[in-house]
């Protein structure tokens, strides 16, 4: 089994290509277009579900079949199609400089994707190295009741009271003692029940000192 290196990608701006259009194509491109990358997709029939963002020029769809020249200057390549003979040929048609991922085929790509999900600026993966796919979906899906719609308010709050921390307060000691105290459970409690003026007090006590019972 792969050691894999767990890491997150900058892709705005970016050139990715998919190839391949049907349903689990689909889901890639969306999920390249949540990174901000800019799409390619090359097959000759696209997903129904594809054909919104298309004209609204979110992607560019070349209605072809897959030939290796299509692969010059993408530095991100999906391999997404039915056909494993296709999926082979990109996989021998790409360079060692690009990344390639190919859906039927992790063993010869050289990154994979977990199942993941966000809520705001957290996102949550998981990943079995390609041993359970299935698993690593069933895992997701329970945390992501866990960590559910809240947590993306929560997290915007305590992003801005971090901000705040760090320049109403100079002293690090201080800091870092009011920074843990925001992670107490009252402070998502509050949040939950969108309770933000109390939230706001508890916050205020804490920066002028005292700790929120």
């Amino acid at each position: 089994m792969v050691n894999y290196y767990s890491a997150m990608l900058n892709l705005s701006g970016k050139k990715a290509v998919v190839i391949g259009g049907g349903a689990v194509a689909a889901r890639k491109i969306l999920t390249l277009l949540e990174a901000d990358a800019e799409v390619t997709v090359i097959s000759p029939n696209l997903h129904e579900s594809m054909m919104e963002v298309f004209i609204a020029k979110k992607i560019i769809w070349k209605q072809k079949r897959f030939e290796p020249k299509d692969l010059q200057d993408f530095f991100l390549i999906i391999a997404a199609t039915n056909q494993a003979v296709i999926n082979r040929q990109v996989y021998e048609s790409a360079n060692n400089q690009q990344l390639i991922n190919l859906v039927d085929r992790p063993d010869l790509s050289n990154f994979i994707v977990p199942a993941s999900f966000r809520r705001g600026a957290l996102t949550i993966s998981v990943s079995t190295s390609g041993a359970s796919p299935g698993l690593a979906r069933k895992i997701k899906q329970d945390l992501a009741k866990e960590y559910d719609e809240v947590y993306e308010e929560y997290l915007l709050f305590l992003e801005q009271s971090r901000k705040r921390v760090i320049e109403e307060v100079a002293d690090s000691t201080i800091r870092r003692h009011i920074l843990q105290g925001l992670l107490e459970p009252q402070f998502l409690e509050l949040t939950k029940q969108a309770n933000y003026k109390e939230r706001e007090a508890r916050l205020l006590q804490l920066l002028t000192g005292g700790i929120a019972p």
